[in-house]
Formats: C-alpha cells, structure tokens, sequence
C-alpha cells in the first residue's frame, strides 16, 4: 500500500467540503518579517491586491469581546468601519481585539479564515468580489490561500454583500 498523500486540512477546508463547495488550495512561503500577511499573500501567489481578500473581525456592540462580526476585504483596500457598521444594522463598528478575533474565530492573527469559525459569525464580503471568478481568501493558517467563487464563499459563511472597502 502507497502512502497516503497529506493535506493540508484546515478547519476551513473542512467546513468548505462538508459543505460541498469546491475550492483550490495554494500553500505559499510565509515570512514572518513580512509587513502585511495579505500583500505578502498576493505577492507570493502572483496575483493582484484586489482579487485576494483578507479577513477582518470587528466589534459592532457593547460588548467587543462578543458582539464581533467578520469583514472580507481586499487587501489592497482598507476597510470602511462605517459602512461595515451599517451593512450590519449597527450604529458603529471597531476593530476588534486581537486576542477576542482569535478566540472567536480558532486562528491566529494573519491566518484567520471566514470558514470554519469556531462561532458562527455575522459575515459581510466587500462586493467587489463579485466580479470576480474566483478570490483567495486565508485558508486558516499563515501561508495557506483557497481559491474560491464569490458567491459561493457567501454561501459557505451566510455572508451579505455591501461596499465596505475604501481604496
């Protein structure tokens, strides 16, 4: 019997295949001198800022470290805490705590994925996307991208669309 190959799973990757949604993974040398995970990502992957996305957790509540919700973004772009705000029928959004967006989510900073939370999170992917065949948003770890249609990363994570990036 030959070896088995490894995968690179992830708990995104299984949330994905339970799911039944297809995706390609892109595993890539991360750095850690590197400044900006997403546009390391899209420089190690060859391709554009705008068509890979990073995922942001914010705070839309009185309570910041559970009143979070999930922003997917551009990496070229910054995320408008207003509009994301608003998408989300709150008056006001923050950053959130880096501590609280690795709890909620189960990953580390630079490796968080809107997949396979450990919480089901409120979602809002930058409609940008949709124009797009495919993204690559974080898989769950540093180094590690998954291809993805838009509309199905919606549907994976119950996403709602809304502009929430600024160039």
């Amino acid at each position: 019997m030959g070896k088995k190959k490894q995968s690179a799973s992830t708990p995104a990757t299984a949330a994905l295949e339970a799911a039944g949604i297809s995706y390609v993974a892109h595993s890539y040398a991360h750095s850690d001198s590197a400044d900006s995970y997403g546009a390391e990502a899209a420089e190690q992957l060859g391709v554009s800022g705008d068509r890979v996305f990073k995922t942001l957790m914010v705070s839309t509540g009185a309570n910041p470290a559970l009143d979070l919700a999930v922003a997917v973004v551009p990496v070229d772009s910054k995320l408008d805490l207003k509009a994301i705000g608003l998408a989300l029928g709150k008056k006001k959004a923050q950053m959130a705590d880096k501590a609280a967006a690795q709890r909620r989510s189960g990953y580390v900073l630079g490796g968080i994925s809107p997949f396979g939370q450990r919480q089901k999170t409120d979602t809002v992917i930058d409609a940008s996307a949709q124009q797009f065949d495919t993204v690559f948003i974080s898989g769950g770890r540093r180094g590690f991208s998954l291809e993805i249609a838009p509309r199905d990363a919606a549907k994976a994570t119950g996403a709602i669309w809304a502009q929430i990036a600024v160039h």
